[in-house]
């Protein structure tokens, strides 16, 4: 990889760190936060639900915008509004002003993918793009992990508000930063005929792409792995608390081991994903391993130091197939239309993020505990059916690429 291409991977990967660190820093508050506002799960989850409508809507408008108009600046404007969105929260603790910058919050995500992902494919070459990915990719999970772990230590030290000041004060100050340095990143309006050239196609053509069925397809496979995430990242700490009456602490611990663990794997599945055109083969054998392991927690009631280990299990399993992933929505993406692809197919992640909040806090509130699990294994499974078809889509447009005498697009070794 270049060096001009590693401080785009770099830049980039500090703003996905962010988004991530920002979409698990109120869940593991929730127990505390349900008595703070007087309002169930069920209310709680709702505002995640409201984010991801919101991320949901705006989200492929937005990556038209970054195809036409490039991404740098798009970038930077999302990391500090989301950074302020996080900080009223904390000055602002009342359950309406919460719901409102979640909504807030959920505007500033919408730019994440499109911008991301553009900027990405214009820097680095194919033979290099798939660990490109897994570098972004695992950043992104990174800060996932560490969130849980960090905002609650910080509330035990300083309290939930100055908490969540604290992080996103952080946060906007990286923002700044990468303002000051986004020079370093490719402008795509004057990258046209490159990497991910071609002149701007018309919106009647982008719009027919988008819901074409192996795009379509696409937006399934991320809601499958949404709904599997949100059930682990926003109610593991909750369900784990209520199913072995251990602190929060201990649970978020025993969740951050799982959160680790993904970003782990996402490094191997970067690796694997540049030596492979199989890649629907690797994430549904790995999403196989995941609902194994999910399962196993939810069935075999074994020690907290089993359960820990299934979860790490399991996180490894999810991180491996991220890249993957990736690679497959980009196989089926023609030059030129990186930001709205990403975009529309991201909002997949939005409709599991609409719909999983509120599905798994009723499960909270009116089941066992452990039924939190057994539908993420569940889900799991579903959506290796839904690999299997996104992977039959893409074989499909390499041959029409190659019928046609285009190279098609996946990385070298």
């Amino acid at each position: 990889m270049t060096r001009s291409a590693a401080r785009v991977v770099g830049l980039v990967g500090a703003a996905h760190f962010f988004s991530h660190f920002y979409l698990l820093l109120l869940p593991p508050l929730f127990p505390l936060l349900r008595d703070v506002y007087g309002v169930g799960f069920t209310e709680l989850g709702l505002t995640i639900t409201a984010f991801s409508i919101t991320t949901g809507l705006t989200q492929a408008p937005i990556g038209f915008v970054v195809d036409r108009y490039g991404a740098r600046f798009l970038l930077v404007i999302g990391l500090l509004l989301h950074s302020a969105a996080i900080v009223l929260i904390a000055v602002m603790p009342f359950y309406g002003a919460l719901l409102a910058l979640m909504v807030l919050a959920g505007l500033a995500n919408a730019v994440y993918h499109p911008a991301d992902y553009t900027l990405l494919t214009a820097s680095v070459g194919l033979s290099r793009l798939g660990r490109a990915f897994s570098l972004h990719t695992f950043a992104g999970y990174l800060g996932a992990a560490v969130a849980p772990v960090t905002v609650l230590a910080l509330t035990e030290l300083l309290g939930w508000r100055s908490a969540l000041v604290l992080c996103g004060i952080v946060g906007g100050a990286v923002g700044v930063a990468i303002a000051l340095k986004s020079h370093w990143l490719p402008d795509a309006t004057v990258q046209r005929g490159g990497r991910d050239g071609g002149a701007p196609p018309h919106a009647r053509t982008g719009l027919r792409l988008l819901f074409s069925l192996p795009i379509l397809i696409g937006v399934l496979f991320f809601a499958g792995l949404s709904v599997a995430s949100h059930g682990m990242g926003d109610f593991g700490v909750a369900t784990l608390t209520l199913l072995y009456g251990i602190s929060l602490p201990e649970a978020g611990a025993m969740l951050s081991a799982h959160l680790f663990a993904a970003p782990v794997g996402v490094l191997i599945g970067g690796w694997v994903a540049d030596r492979t055109a199989r890649h629907d083969r690797v994430a549904a054998l790995c999403f196989v391993a995941f609902a194994a392991a999910i399962f196993a927690v939810a069935a075999l009631d074994p020690p907290l130091a089993g359960v820990t280990t299934l979860l790490v299990a399991a996180g490894l399993a999810s991180g491996v197939v991220a890249p993957s992933r990736d690679m497959m929505i980009r196989a089926v993406t023609p030059p030129g239309e990186t930001g709205k692809v990403f975009g529309f197919v991201s909002t997949g992640y939005n409709i599991g993020g609409i719909v999983a909040p509120a599905f798994f806090g009723y499960l909270l509130d009116h089941t066992e505990p452990g039924w939190v699990f057994w539908a993420v294994g569940w889900v799991a499974l579903v959506t290796v059916g839904i690999i299997v078809l996104a992977g039959r889509q893409g074989s499909a447009a390499a041959a029409d690429a190659g019928a046609a005498g285009e190279t098609p697009q996946r990385a070298g070794g």
